[in-house]
């Protein structure tokens, strides 16, 4: 099994890879993140995922350990196969993934090919649980990140108000999470709902408000 090639970019496409390593041409298939990266003639280190099927052996490769972890995560939700999560891999960067799982923000995982509406609501239901105890950036739990505001996907009362407004003044749902997330571990639990919509915005603008 494959785990990891080294060699020389011989060519480009627009969804996979030749690396030559040694003479002999490895065919990978790869996100346009890890092409974005690639130089045809320029050596190159790709982690490996080889997916073996009855009528073929599928590499597919990861400029990075952090997208090769979620491509893994990705691959065991149901619906999603791995041309899907390298569509996935392709639109959102690992962190802005998990960021995305963690505000539940169902539009911003539409935004790559081949996930619809429904299958972007099983991705948030599925992986939710996965990432709550996350820190961000992370693909292991950290001992501090269930207390963490950030590492928790669950925003509930006048922080889930706050969000909401943020939504309705144009900022994503991502965004706006994020922001009140922060706003939360300066202001506590009982903050009243408009200090944290004006908190958020200062953060969101880099404003003074």
């Amino acid at each position: 099994m494959i785990g990891k090639l080294t060699g020389r970019i011989d060519t480009l496409g627009l969804h996979d890879l030749i690396v030559d390593v040694q003479g002999v041409g490895y065919r990978v298939s790869a996100s346009a993140r890890t092409l974005r990266q690639m130089g045809v003639g320029q050596p190159a280190s790709l982690l490996i995922e080889t997916v073996v099927r009855e009528d073929a052996i599928h590499l597919f490769g990861f400029a990075s350990a952090a997208e090769h972890e979620w491509f893994k995560i990705l691959t065991t939700v149901q619906g999603v196969g791995a041309r899907v999560a390298l569509s996935i891999l392709s639109a959102l960067s690992p962190v802005d993934l998990q960021m995305a799982i963690m505000a539940q923000d169902k539009a911003r995982l539409t935004q790559a090919d081949g996930v619809g509406p429904k299958l972007a609501t099983r991705l948030l239901t599925e992986l939710k649980d996965k990432v709550a105890n996350m820190a961000v950036g992370s693909l292991s739990p950290s001992p501090s990140a269930a207390a963490a505001p950030v590492a928790s996907h669950e925003m509930a009362g006048v922080y889930a108000d706050a969000i909401l407004a943020l939504e309705r003044l144009g900022f994503s749902r991502t965004s706006a999470w994020q922001a009140a997330a922060g706003v939360k571990h300066d202001l506590g639990e009982e903050a009243a709902v408009g200090d944290i919509i004006k908190s958020s915005l200062k953060r969101l603008t880099g404003e003074t408000i």
